[in-house]
């Protein structure tokens, strides 16, 4: 497995293809960020040796990713699509592990995480801030744009740079997640999250919504399953934490440790196995007063502080 301990300024040096054994240790417990100083996703080593990590200034890092160093995508202009990453999901599809990525600068894309070739991607522009994407069982890619105010299910099943779409409009897109236990695309807004049902073919995809929720706060920012108990979903906002129940239709507030760290949440998500929470939040300081240097753990409680990162979410490197 490929495994090393970089500098910080030289973590751009590590974003080469993994082996086809790069997740044969402990792949749910390793953690994925999104690091705006280094335009890159990294995963970095499990929460234990995260935590117990002293070299200063050094960033355990396991594998990463970034477009800038991905020679298929010179015809989408990475250096300008590239701009602020803001997103790194893991999904298994078909045995084949992917990374699903955004930048706000326009990029979306689907990576083959073991061979590191791009499985599909497109630009979206600027205007359109991309914020999160999903990946679906019949190889279509969710997309959702807080700046373009909408979700769109790409029929990206059809090629690497398939540009058909159906659109949702969603002002403030910020989530989106495919729930395999009821085959519906949930997708979160400023103030609404959504189900959609998806209809159509694989190359003409068709969104139609189920039902809607109002948030019980405005700014809804982050969107995830709740691994430890399935059907459930967490839900970040403005300035809260929730807990959704699809079959109540109700939100419940998440109570941590420390009131402020259920605030302006980035990224939330709990381990498998071990419910631990995992969460990212900006510090709001120069120069990036979006991003943070460290990622937080809950219950139990502890922090990690990756220095001279930016970053943006931080999720499990889970396995589902």
């Amino acid at each position: 497995m490929l495994r090393r301990t970089l500098p910080a300024l030289a973590v751009a040096l590590l974003l080469c293809a993994p082996t086809s054994g790069a997740w044969a240790r402990s792949p749910g417990r390793q953690v994925a960020v999104v690091d705006q100083a280094s335009r890159s996703v990294l995963v970095l080593q499990s929460a234990e040796e995260l935590m117990a990590y002293r070299g200063p200034g050094r960033l355990p890092v396991v594998w990463g990713w970034s477009a800038d160093r991905a020679p298929e995508l010179t015809d989408l202009a990475p250096a300008r699509s590239w701009t602020d990453p803001d997103e790194a999901k893991s999904r298994i599809r078909q045995g084949r592990r992917f990374l699903l990525t955004t930048a706000s600068g326009g990029l979306a894309a689907v990576v083959e995480t073991t061979t590191g070739r791009v499985h599909w991607a497109t630009d979206l522009g600027t205007a359109a801030n991309p914020h999160s994407i999903e990946l679906l069982p019949d190889g279509n890619v969710a997309v959702a744009a807080s700046a373009g105010g909408w979700v769109r299910l790409y029929a990206a099943s059809q090629g690497p740079r398939a540009a058909a779409y159906a659109e949702f409009p969603l002002p403030g897109a910020h989530g989106v997640h495919w729930d395999a236990r009821t085959g519906l695309l949930w997708v979160l807004g400023d103030t609404a999250l959504t189900a959609l049902r998806v209809g159509g073919t694989p190359a003409a995809p068709a969104l139609t919504v189920v039902r809607s929720s109002p948030l019980p706060d405005r700014g809804g920012h982050d969107l995830a399953p709740v691994l430890a108990d399935p059907g459930r979903f967490w839900v970040a906002t403005l300035t809260g934490l929730w807990r959704f129940d699809p079959a109540t239709d109700r939100f419940t507030a998440v109570h941590l440790a420390d009131p402020a760290a259920e605030r302006d949440l980035k990224s939330v998500g709990d381990e498998p196995g071990t419910g631990r929470l995992l969460t990212a939040a900006p510090e709001h300081e120069a120069p990036c007063d979006w991003c943070t240097s460290v990622i937080t753990l809950h219950r139990p409680e502890g922090t990690r502080s990756l220095r001279g990162s930016h970053l943006y979410k931080a999720r499990w490197w889970s396995v589902w």
